[in-house]
């Protein structure tokens, strides 16, 4: 029994060992597979992102790639580096232009001495412009009524004497019924006189008889006098009174006339209007002459003083310039803005300054010191510097490139700070060609 039991477990024990023997072999080889498979599938992987990074980097990098930057080597100390000159001073040398007389002809060259003038000092203040006041007259009726007629609208221009409305006036009937009552009873007591002095001469009256007439004559020919002065006083004319001898010539129309020539400025008469006398009815305005009224700072009071002159501009005429004289400065100093008022008398022949318009005063004083300036036109710019072309006295149509220190501009003259001297000539009009010039062949010439 053992022994079959010993043979039954060789026997089965030897397949055992055969299954193994055949798998060991096997096994190690389907790891390899999933090794190779692994890594296989790990470089796509690494491909893909690095194709997806290659797509990527421009769009959060700007497009910029990093470029790789080759280092110099460091000089030993035995040989040092000469440091190159810097381009500003290549740049800043003087440059010339060459032309042909042609060319000259072409760009219209033309050119200015360098000058030498007074320093001047310019105060700026705004100003408006307002009617002169001394040329200013309001319009009133010298008796009351109801306007009938009205002759004029604003902004008219009238001449002297010329009607602005009509009244009909029962106070100006009423003066001249009057005044024709009192001349009738000058002439009856004319005649009175007349036959008293008569009869005295005869001895039919006695002489205080002729005396009381005589002074009750006296007394109506005052009355009348009166009455034709009114009359005149009311804007009858002198041949209107004097041929007033009958009721019937009686008017109860009067006429307003203009007491100054101008413009009307104001009007608050109308058809149908009861006025008074006295009350104002137009405003008529001479704008030949006009104040501007500004206000001028303490710091200023020793520059600008009355009889100054000014330049007036406005932006309503860019090209025009009014010049006028400082006629009054206030004496008083405003506590708040520190300023004084100052008005300046402007003539304005052609109206062009308008009431209420806005201007710029300009007040030129000459100082002490000396400038030295060129024609805005001979400065050019060329880069970050200022240049200016000189013709050359030794080759004609050549010029020469001068860099210049600039200071403020008065008007059309610039200040010179440096680089021109006084007397010399500098290229006006055509320098802009010359400067275009010089750009164009600079690269060749470097």
């Amino acid at each position: 029994m053992e022994l079959q039991s010993d043979v039954r477990e060789e026997s089965t024990m030897e397949p055992q060992s055969d299954v193994v023997r055949e798998s060991a072999p096997a096994r190690p080889k389907r790891h390899r597979v999933l090794r190779r498979l692994a890594w296989g599938v790990g470089a796509l992987g690494l491909i893909a992102v690095g194709a997806v990074g290659a797509l990527l980097a421009p769009h959060y990098l700007g497009g910029v790639l990093p470029v790789p930057v080759a280092t110099a080597p460091t000089p030993s100390p035995a040989e040092p580096q000469v440091p190159e000159p810097p381009a500003a001073s290549t740049a800043t040398a003087p440059a010339e232009v060459v032309l042909s007389p042609e060319a000259v002809a072409r760009a219209g060259i033309k050119t200015a001495k360098v000058e030498v003038v007074d320093a001047q000092t310019a105060i700026q203040l705004p100003g408006t412009v307002m009617a002169d006041a001394y040329r200013e007259v309001k319009v009133v009726p010298i008796v009351g009524g109801i306007v009938t007629k009205v002759q004029v609208e604003l902004g008219t221009t009238v001449k002297r004497g010329a009607p602005l409305a009509t009244l009909f006036s029962p106070e100006l009937a009423e003066a001249q019924t009057k005044y024709l009552s009192m001349q009738a009873m000058l002439v009856a007591d004319h005649q009175k006189l007349q036959r008293t002095q008569q009869l005295v001469e005869i001895g039919a009256t006695s002489r205080q008889e002729l005396e009381d007439i005589t002074a009750v004559h006296a007394s109506h020919a005052t009355e009348v006098e009166a009455a034709r002065q009114r009359l005149l006083l009311l804007g009858l004319s002198r041949a209107h009174v004097e041929a007033l001898k009958h009721p019937s010539q009686v008017v109860s129309d009067i006429s307003v006339p203009a007491p100054i020539a101008g413009v009307i400025t104001n009007r608050t008469a109308n058809l149908g209007q009861v006025v008074s006398m006295g009350q104002e009815l137009f405003v008529v305005t001479d704008l030949s002459q006009v104040w501007v009224i500004g206000d001028l700072y303490e710091q200023d009071f020793q520059t600008v003083h009355v009889g100054s002159d000014a330049a007036m501009t406005t932006p309503a005429y860019r090209a025009l310039t009014l010049h006028g004289r400082v006629s009054y400065i206030d004496p008083r100093v405003d506590p708040q803005t520190r300023t004084a008022k100052i008005r300046v008398e402007v003539p304005n022949p052609q109206g062009q300054l308008r009431l209420g318009m806005y201007v710029t005063m300009a007040f030129t004083t000459r100082g002490g010191a000396r400038l030295v300036v060129v024609p805005r036109a001979a400065v050019q710019t060329v880069g970050e510097r200022q240049v200016v072309f000189l013709p050359a006295p030794d080759e004609e149509g050549k010029f020469v490139a001068r860099t210049v220190q600039v200071g403020p501009a008065h008007g059309e003259l610039v200040t010179m700070r440096s680089g021109v001297e006084p007397g010399e000539t500098v290229v006006t009009e055509g320098s802009f060609f010359l400067r275009a010039e010089m750009l164009r062949n600079a690269p060749a010439s470097s």
